[in-house]
């Protein structure tokens, strides 16, 4: 069995701009969250992207947009020496599209993650800057790691979270109980 680090795009990978990244040129990669995924990444963790993206069912972008925008963010991860295993994505807006399984906070994109690659939930983490987040991760038998937009990732504290150790989120970010 696999282990994984499940990580939320917009916030976490990326710069968070609270609307949707319609462009390119407005995607900024978080340089800065690199170094600690790939520790994880050289301790046989995949890294699999899990990423509402509702602005192609409201048609504020493309499906082939957004594939750019993980081509770089892949790109940036394999200079450094750690590879993206998969950028899974729910297209679907509850204004404009049937419900789905995917979006979460539901969980049918780690589901869908955990059975194709054949990853142990239980030594597996999901970092996300949203609720609905770790309540995916939870619903697919995932640890969830609640951190502000645009923190930086704690290689040490991801670490002590798969050890089983608990921590509470307050506005200073992750900490522990």
């Amino acid at each position: 069995m696999n282990k994984a680090v499940f990580l939320d795009r917009d916030g976490v990978l990326n710069h968070e701009i609270y609307d949707y990244i319609t462009r390119q040129e407005d995607f900024k990669i978080l340089e800065y969250q690199i170094g600690p995924l790939k520790k994880l990444y050289d301790e046989g963790y995949l890294l699999i992207i899990i990423t509402n993206q509702g602005g192609i069912a409201q048609q504020r972008y493309t499906e082939e947009t957004l594939a750019e925008m993980h081509r770089s963010l892949s790109a940036r991860f394999e200079e450094q020496g750690a590879l993206i295993t998969h950028a899974y994505y729910c297209p679907h807006h509850p204004t404009v599209s049937e419900e789905c399984n995917c979006r979460k906070p539901k969980s049918g994109m780690l589901l869908e993650a955990i059975a194709t690659y054949h990853i142990d939930p239980s030594l597996s983490v999901m970092i996300g800057d949203k609720p609905r987040d770790v309540e995916a991760a939870n619903g697919a038998g995932v640890k969830g790691i609640l951190i502000a937009p645009d923190e930086q990732i704690d290689y040490d504290l991801v670490k002590q979270v798969l050890a089983g150790e608990d921590f509470q989120v307050s506005s200073a970010g992750m900490q522990r109980l």
